[in-house]
């Protein structure tokens, strides 16, 4: 297959899951709830629905590969690797659905092979996509292959893995002497100034909310400026209240919500979220912290001085260290939006040379 025609095939992707799919993937999306109660239908349909829309539109697509640095250097006319000549190990993590979609995505628009480690959190939702395009163009089967569950990863070229703090120690150890790009844990975080609309703050709501928090792309912190009133935030944020209707998440807010009351932990509380003074980046679910700031120059320093900890920034305040995102969209990243802001497709073409 040639890169226009990998490109094709993911834009029919895109156009089947913008159209709901069909039953095999709703016994997915039902098989994936059943072994992961944080996998609801609407948290499931919204990644799908992110994906076709970010990811997978045929002009989006070649926007990013003909903007991409290592385009330049194809040769012409194809500017194509040729197809297959890599495999490349790709260790998912399973926090959210299809939190991998975009390595598997990079692999596949590269021409390499993917050889996929799938998380047992999220173990059906991929292979249902790569079985629908293999039906629709059978040459694309070739380029993806799943290891059997139990498996070590092996017989690959470079490695791809995704995990926390602890797993990329391992990682590091197993995987350092090849290729490899390796991510530990990341946090996201907003800027209030007190000037925000409610608007603003529903939006943030999304940030904060949206897959019950789980993701590296959840905002989990706060700044706040000194003086800081918090009551129109919780009084804001309670527009989400059903969210404590989910009985894991509500299973959490109460064991924190215990905690904080037996260690006598200052902390504000709007039913639906807890809030504390806290320096950490990482907070637990059903929680967020803040830390107050003095003026933004300072910030600026300090998100400087964590930026291996941060995986994005978001609010209306500028700052230098960091690109800012618009309260709401923290979890819409386009196709140029990396991880760790390490560029997988330079990476990838990196190995042909």
């Amino acid at each position: 297959m040639t890169l226009q025609e990998r490109v094709a095939l993911l834009a029919e992707l895109g156009n089947y899951l913008k159209t709901g799919g069909d039953e095999d993937l709703d016994r997915a999306i039902h098989q994936s709830y059943l072994e992961n109660k944080w996998f609801t239908e609407e948290n499931v349909r919204h990644a799908l629905t992110s994906i076709a829309n970010s990811f997978l539109d045929e002009h989006h697509l070649m926007d990013w590969l003909q903007n991409g640095a290592w385009w330049s250097r194809q040769p012409n006319p194809a500017r194509d690797i040729p197809p297959l000549s890599k495999t490349i190990g790709i260790i998912m993590a399973g926090n959210l659905p299809l939190v991998g979609f975009q390595d598997w995505l990079c692999v596949f628009a590269m021409g390499y092979r993917a050889r996929v480690k799938l998380s047992d959190k999220d173990k059906r939702l991929l292979p249902v996509l790569i079985k629908k395009m293999g039906e629709w163009r059978h040459e694309s089967w070739a380029f993806t292959e799943f290891v059997t569950e139990g498996e070590p990863l092996k017989g690959f070229d470079a490695v791809i893995a995704t995990g926390s703090n602890n797993t990329a120690r391992y990682f590091e150890q197993y995987f350092g002497k090849y290729p490899h790009i390796i991510r530990k844990n990341r946090n996201s975080v907003a800027i209030l100034n007190g000037l925000e609309t409610r608007e603003d703050l529903m939006a943030l709501g999304r940030d904060i909310f949206q897959y019950f928090g789980l993701g590296c792309r959840n905002v989990s912190k706060l700044y706040v400026p000194h003086g800081y009133h918090f009551d129109f935030l919780l009084e804001t944020l309670h527009e989400y209240r059903e969210i404590v209707h989910h009985d894991k998440y509500k299973n959490n807010f109460d064991y924190n919500f215990t905690l904080l009351i037996l260690n006598k932990v200052p902390h504000l509380n709007n039913g639906c979220l807890l809030l504390t003074e806290n320096p950490s980046l990482q907070a637990r679910i059903a929680s967020a912290h803040y830390e107050y700031y003095d003026d933004v120059r300072e910030l600026d320093e300090l998100l400087a001085a964590r930026k291996e900890e941060i995986q994005c920034v978001v609010g209306n305040t500028q700052v230098k260290s960091f690109p800012l995102i618009p309260f709401g969209k923290s979890q819409e990243p386009g196709l140029s939006d990396y991880p760790d802001g390490v560029d997988v497709m330079e990476f990838l073409a990196g190995l042909s040379s």
